[in-house]
This record gives C-alpha cells, structure tokens and sequence, in this order.
C-alpha cells in the first residue's frame, strides 16, 4: 500500500491481510532493521562505500508503533551521518582512513612522535643532572653504608629507617661542607697563590673526614688497631697542610697558612671522648694568634684577608656547634658489630614474696589513740610500770652477757632489692691525674686536693685544658692563648695574661684571678665563680649562659675589691615588633 509509505496514516482499514502486500508479519510487533548491509560494505575502485541506509520499518498488524519510529529515525540517521564522516574500509592490512590523505596523516604523527621525543630527551637529562648531584653528594658512602647495615645486621635492621638516620646524622656536617667552607675557599681564591692551593687541601680533609662520619654511622665502634686505619685518610691530608706550611715558610702568607695548620688539628675530634666540641674550640684558639696577625696586617691594606678569616673562624664555629648538637659525647656510631640488639633476658623464675601487709583497716584507731592519751596523763605514775634493772642485767657489770647471742632484730624483707634499685648512687671511678704537655696543649686532669700545679715555660700559642679537678690551685706563669675549666670543683686559677679567652663549663665553686690582662670570660652552666680582675682587664667581656652566682670583684686603690654580682634573673617585654629584655635588679 503506497499511501502508507510515509507513515502519516493510522494504519486502521487499510490493512488487508489476503493481498499481497500484507503478508504474515515478523513475531517481533516492534521495529524490524533490515540485516542485508553487503552491498553497503562493497569496495568500489576508488575506495568508496555506498551511502546506504536502514530500510523503512515494515507494517505491523497493530500499526506503526510511535517509538519504534523514531527510534529507527535516529539509528538511521546516525548510520549515515558514520559512514558520511568516517569511512571506513575492511583491509586485511589494518583500517584506513578515506577523510584525509596518507601523508597528511603521516606527517601529523610525526610531528606528535617528534614532540614526544623531546620531551623524553628533556626529562632524561634532568634524571642526568640529578643523579650526578647525588653521586657527588657522597652517594658512595650511602652505598657504603648499605652494604654495611646489610653485612652487620638482622633484614629488619638493615631498612630506610637506618639511611635516614644516617642522613639526618651527617646532614650538619654536608651544610658545613657547602656554606661556610665553600665561602671559605671562595675568599681564598680571591686571593690567590699559596692560600687558593692550602684551601683545596683544607677541602679535602673535610670531605674525606664526611666519608668517615658517614661510615661511622652505618657500622659499630671498631676496635683500636681499626680505628687507626679507618682515621688513615684523614691524618694524611692533616698532615699534608702542615707539611705545605713548613715548604713556604718565606712565603707572604705564612700567618694565613700558619692559621689554617695551627687550628686544622680540630678534624682529631672524631678521637675525644668524652666531650670532642672542647677541643674544637680550642684548636680554634690556637690559630687565633695567627689570624690575629693576618688582621693586624691586611685590615688596612686588603678588605679581602679580613673576610678570609671571618669564612675560617665561621668553619670552626659551626663545626663546634654540630659536633656539641649531634657528637656532644663522641663520635656518633651506628648500629652494633654483632648485628641487632638481642632482646633482653627474661625475668628470674623465683621472685621473693612480697612483705606481709599488715591490717590497714580504721577499726580500733579510737580506742588507740585514747588509750595513749590515758597513758600519758598519768604524769609522773607512767614509770611505775617500767622494769628495774639490776646489776646482773647491766652488761657493764656483768661482761659475760656480751658473749651472749646478740637481741632479736626484726628483718628487713626489703634489704635485699636496696643495692638494686636504679636510683642507687654508683661508686666513684678513681682516674689517675694528669699533669703533662701535648705539643701547644697542657692537659691537667684529675686533680685532688694539689695546690701546687705550676705550668711555665708557655708560649703565646699554647692553650691549658683543665678536666675534673676538685679542690685544686692552677698557676698559669707566662701569656699563653687560653685557658679552658671543665666539670672542675673547688678550683681556683691564677694566670698572668691571656691572648684569648678564660671559659667554665659544668664547673662549680671556681675561682680566677688574672694579674695582666684578659679579654673575654666565658662562663657556661657553672654555679659559683668569683672573678678577680687586675686594673688592665676592666675592659673584659663576660659571656655567661644557664649560670648562677657568678661575682666580680674589681681592684680599688687600697688593694682591697669591690665585689658586683652578675645578673642571673632578666624581665622580657614586648615593645613594637620586638623584645625587649632588662635584668631585674635584687634590692632585698
């Protein structure tokens, strides 16, 4: 039927089911698409496909389901509109595409393809860059230190957690590495020559010196005769820069090379025990003499010796803050030579029974308390129930009852647990006294109850290091650099002159008295110094820190001393964007 082609007509009456038009129906009453698409895939000579379409829907007993029309519409249309803009042949070699032509097509992958491989040969040389700062950021010594934690500890051990204390250990020592130094041998190479050629071996030292800290922290404490070889690189290059000094000894920088190999020897603190920042500071004195001179000669004439040694003495004072921070009582090493830490022993099978308890209960209190009471008020009547003692029973008079078996003592259950309570004080260990010269360094150590000590014969260059002393007088004859007191008691010191500094730590009741001249006093965690000064060090500096009764006493006329404390107790308060801090004056 025709008039039913364009699908405007309802379909009712039209319908004859005995003509030839109306056969029987599909069983599906809904939209029927006709499969027969071969001819619509049938290649043609130019690589064309024929636009065909869906077939009409076929009629429906019921008639042409609303729905089902346009849902054939849409298929439809989308059909056509894929085979219109994306042509697509079936090609045993793979699909092609008849929008555009092969070689544009070639081209525009190319192009992609080539901004892709810029962008990898970008990435990789950044990869490049970065791995070759890690390995000169001592990438060897990490890998050192795994194989080390591999070799000398349990898997678990052995894990990130160990390369982050490793790194977190040395992280100081790589900063000192890369500022101060590195400002350092900039300011040498400023100047040039000698001092250029003396920095890059003073570089060295430090960086073999980081290789040893880093393997220190990978490994245990090894023994003496090990420890010698391990210290082998770095004796070597201290030796080389004070060999280099004796060579050029004619040299117009001999105080600038002087310097350096009069205070290298601190790189020894891996050695000290138990406290190595000390001896930083004062291997840093002895070289101030000589950069004392190289100021005094430069300051006028070249700005740029003046910032050379503000770089060296900045080198030494954060190599002492970081060895006071991280080494305060040594070298720090790392895990055991035997491998983890055994887990401790179990606790002893037997363990003594607890001490009878008596009854805490209240019941009978009141009728204690007033039976005391009553025992009390009975005046002098409260002797009349005490025993007489007869002359048999006094051991004065009767020596045999002293043979007798000794009066009952109630046990203490306790007594057995008091020597092993952690509280119990230790018995003091007795160290030997030292009285003896190291080259530029007089170590006086252990001192009791000697007020005799003398040391002459000093030069200016010499530093005196007094340790554990206790009730003990030290007389310093001569101008030596420095003076330094530690964990002293009851000591007093008599100096002539210093070149440098007097310092204090952990000492308590100590006494100086200077009879020429001292610039700077350095107290620190001490309670009790008394400061005699002469006429010649009123201009003295006093640097004191977490100290407490600290007195100066200055000279009169009459040979007598004023005595003046120093403020231990400040006031803080806040003024602008700022602090502002005053000490509290005691007018009690």
């Amino acid at each position: 039927d025709d008039d039913d082609d364009d699908g405007g007509g309802d379909g009712d009456g039209d319908e004859n089911p005995s003509s030839p038009s109306s056969q029987p129906s599909p069983p599906n009453p809904f939209l029927t698409i006709d499969t027969n698409l071969a001819s619509t895939y049938e290649p043609t000579d130019d690589y064309e496909f024929e636009t065909g379409g869906m077939s009409e829907p076929p009629v429906t007993p019921v008639g042409r389901d609303e729905l089902a029309l346009r849902r054939h519409r849409f298929f439809a249309d989308l059909m056509a509109a894929s085979q219109t803009t994306h042509r697509v042949r079936f090609d045993p070699r793979g699909p092609s595409f008849s929008g555009e032509s092969e070689e544009g097509l070639l081209g525009g992958h190319c192009a992609e393809l080539e901004a892709l491989v810029n962008r990898l040969e970008s990435v990789t040389s950044k990869l490049e860059v970065t791995l070759s700062a890690l390995q000169s950021f001592s990438l060897p010594a990490l890998n050192n230190c795994q194989l080390e934690l591999s070799r000398n500890s349990s898997p678990v051990a052995a894990d990130t957690a160990d390369i982050e204390i490793t790194m977190n250990t040395t992280a100081g020592y790589r900063n000192i590495i890369q500022g101060p130094l590195t400002n350092y041998v900039q300011q040498s190479n400023l100047i040039g020559g000698l001092v250029a050629e003396h920095a890059k071996l003073v570089e060295d030292a430090f960086n073999v010196q980081l290789s040893y800290v880093e393997m220190a922290s990978c490994r245990g404490d090894p023994g003496q005769s090990e420890q010698v070889n391990l210290l082998g690189p770095t004796s070597a290059k201290i030796m080389a820069i004070q060999e280099f000094r004796e060579k050029n000894r004619s040299s117009t920088y001999f105080n600038h090379l002087s310097a350096i190999s009069e205070s290298i020897p601190a790189l020894g603190w891996v050695t000290m025990k138990p406290a190595p920042a000390p001896y930083i500071k004062e291997m840093s004195d002895a070289g101030q003499f000589y950069t004392n001179r190289v100021l005094k000669d430069w300051k006028e004439k070249d700005k740029k010796h003046v910032e050379w040694v503000k770089a060296w003495l900045e080198t030494l004072a954060e190599l002492y803050k970081y060895v006071k921070e991280t080494h305060t009582t040594g070298l720090l090493w790392g895990v055991s030579k035997g491998g983890a830490v055994p887990p401790p022993p179990p606790p002893p099978a037997g363990m003594p029974a607890p001490p009878p308890i008596g009854d805490l209960s209240l019941q009978g209190d009141t009728n204690d308390r007033s039976a005391l009471f009553a025992e009390i008020n009975q005046g002098e009547g409260i002797t009349r129930n005490l025993k007489k003692v007869t002359s048999e029973m006094q051991t004065h008079k009767n020596p045999g009852l002293r043979t007798g078996p000794a009066p009952f003592k109630p046990t203490t259950v306790c007594s057995s647990f008091k020597h092993n309570l952690p509280g119990a004080p230790k018995p003091i260990v007795t160290k030997p006294p030292v009285f003896t010269r190291d080259g530029k360094k007089w170590l006086v150590e252990n001192q009791t109850g000697n007020h005799g000590l003398i040391i002459e014969g000093a030069d200016m260059n010499n530093v005196v290091y007094m340790y554990g002393c206790q009730d003990s007088t030290l007389t310093v004859k001569g101008k030596v650099n420095s003076v330094f007191l530690d964990s002293c008691r009851k000591t007093s010191v008599l100096i002539d002159s210093l070149v440098s500094s007097i310092e204090f730590v952990n000492c308590q009741s100590v006494q100086m008295q200077v009879l020429g001249k001292v610039p700077t006093i350095s107290i620190d965690k001490t309670d009790g110094c008394q400061m005699y000064l002469s006429k010649d060090s009123l201009d003295v500096e006093i640097i004191s820190s977490k100290s407490s009764e600290m007195n100066v006493l200055l000279p009169k006329a009459n040979g007598e001393y004023t005595e003046l404390p120093i403020a231990e107790q400040f006031k803080t308060i806040v003024r602008g964007k700022g602090l502002v801090t005053t000490p509290v004056e005691s007018k009690g």
